[in-house]
């Protein structure tokens, strides 16, 4: 058992613990019960359960939540949107963000999905040093889809 001061007092029975909390109006609490013996501390919980969620509330502060961003292509595009969409994809990356590249076909281009392969290739490699690509260029339907995050330093 540890005190309201921080000093370990030893091996208490449990009783006797709940009567020297009960003697300082404070809380009786096992910090770490699967120990052997559990680990009980006298501490105030209210004061207790507020550091808690503090420091939960830091942590989650703290931490970086990746965002997917979406660069839309076509098979049709020109060099100079391309340059375009790369540039923009290049910025999500270096923030940290996951890209969805897609691409649409309308019509008659279903026929021709290998001229979208061929551009998204094309848009691949010009980001390919800095990006590792989660999933390959997939059609599905109508839609061609790869996914890219950053590369892990």
């Amino acid at each position: 058992m540890i005190d309201d001061a921080g000093e370990q007092v030893g091996v208490v029975s449990s009783s006797e613990a709940q009567t020297m909390a009960n003697e300082k109006n404070l809380d009786l609490v096992c910090v770490a019960p699967k120990a052997n013996p559990p680990v009980c501390k006298i501490i105030d919980y209210g004061k207790y359960r507020f550091e808690i969620q503090k420091k939960a509330k830091e942590a989650k502060k703290n931490q970086k939540i990746q965002e997917t961003k979406e660069v839309r292509l076509s098979p049709v595009i020109d060099q100079h949107d391309i340059d375009t969409k790369l540039r923009n994809a290049r910025k999500f990356i270096e923030k940290g963000d996951r890209v969805k590249v897609s691409m649409r076909f309308r019509g008659r281009q279903m026929a021709h999905t290998d001229i979208g392969m061929n551009v998204m290739k094309q848009f691949l490699e010009g980001i390919e040093d800095i990006v590792v690509v989660e999933k390959q260029p997939k059609l599905e339907g109508n839609n061609l889809f790869m996914f890219i995050a950053p590369k892990k330093k």
